[in-house]
């Protein structure tokens, strides 16, 4: 058996490869280290990959009050499960009736679906809405509101199914199936890394999502997590920023709270991406060249 025989250009491009890994991983890690340093370490030697002295003492004021952060991750784990398996649906929908050439007047409904990426209403006449359709101080509040489909992951599904063989519609319609029947038992599995990509932008859509909070929301027992963090970092900001004599914000962990906050922000996205990874990229290429 012959053997595969590394050429110097190879060499070179696992060099480069290795290199640019490890530069998008060391801010990741350089956050999670500094969220474990304490604050004398901070001061005296900046951010480093080996502080001097490691803490725990800004994940325990975090979690001082822990009922109110795992509270908060259960309203954000809800919303984004439900929200992103609501407009999945709704998206990957209009998406298949937009690919369906027997649909009249197909390319008219697109383009008003593409205005919207240019155009919005406002803030002021979208908080009327919400406000008209009752989405004050509840749970579909957080979930109706960014429900409303992102025109551009409709055209990355909906190019995508523009490229699978049109004769699949035309047999399914002669073996008496309806477009409904269709488009789940045909088209969503053969759509699933699109779908997987998108899936993906909605779920972070949904799991960073603190502004629906701050506009329509005030039961506090309603807070994602999200606006919990946002608060703590809020706060530790205006600590901060007292004056030295008072001394009060060199009593608390405050930048290495900071990084805390980040790392309980995006651990179950970073979590999840691995899950829809190999789905990602191809979903992605295929749905944006086609059409």
């Amino acid at each position: 058996m012959k053997k595969k025989r590394f050429s110097l250009s190879t060499c070179l491009i696992y060099i480069f490869l290795t290199f640019f890994c490890l530069a998008c991983l060391f801010p990741l890690l350089l956050t999670v280290i500094v969220s474990f340093t304490s604050e004398a370490s901070i001061e005296k030697n900046g951010y480093s990959m080996f502080p001097e002295h490691f803490s725990l003492e800004a994940y325990k004021l975090l979690f001082q009050n822990s009922a109110v952060i795992f509270r908060a991750y259960t309203i954000s784990i809800f919303i984004t499960v439900v929200g992103t398996t609501l407009a999945i649906f709704i998206t990957t929908m209009a998406a298949y009736t937009l690919s369906n050439n027997k649909v009249k007047y197909r390319n008219m409904i697109a383009l008003y679906f593409f205005i919207t990426t240019l155009f919005n209403g406002g803030i002021v006449p979208w908080y009327i809405m919400n406000h008209k359709l009752g989405l004050i101080d509840n749970i579909w509040a957080l979930i109706i509101p960014t429900l409303m489909f992102s025109a551009f992951n409709m055209f990355l599904i909906r190019n995508f199914m523009d490229s699978l063989p049109n004769e699949l519609r035309e047999s399914a319609y002669i073996d008496g199936a309806n477009d409904m029947r269709i488009a789940i038992q045909i088209y969503l599995p053969l759509c699933l890394p699109v779908i997987a990509t998108v899936c993906l932008f909605y779920a972070i859509a949904y799991w960073n999502d603190w502004f629906n909070s701050i506009m329509l929301i005030t039961n506090k027992d309603l807070y994602p997590v999200q606006y919990i963090l946002f608060q703590i970092k809020s706060n530790l900001d205006a600590l901060k920023a007292i004056p030295q004599n008072a001394s009060l914000s060199f009593k608390l962990p405050v930048e290495a709270m900071k990084m805390a906050v980040v790392c309980l922000t995006i651990g179950p996205i970073v979590l999840l991406y691995p899950y829809l990874q190999r789905f990602f990229i191809k979903g992605l290429i295929i749905g944006s060249v086609k059409g």
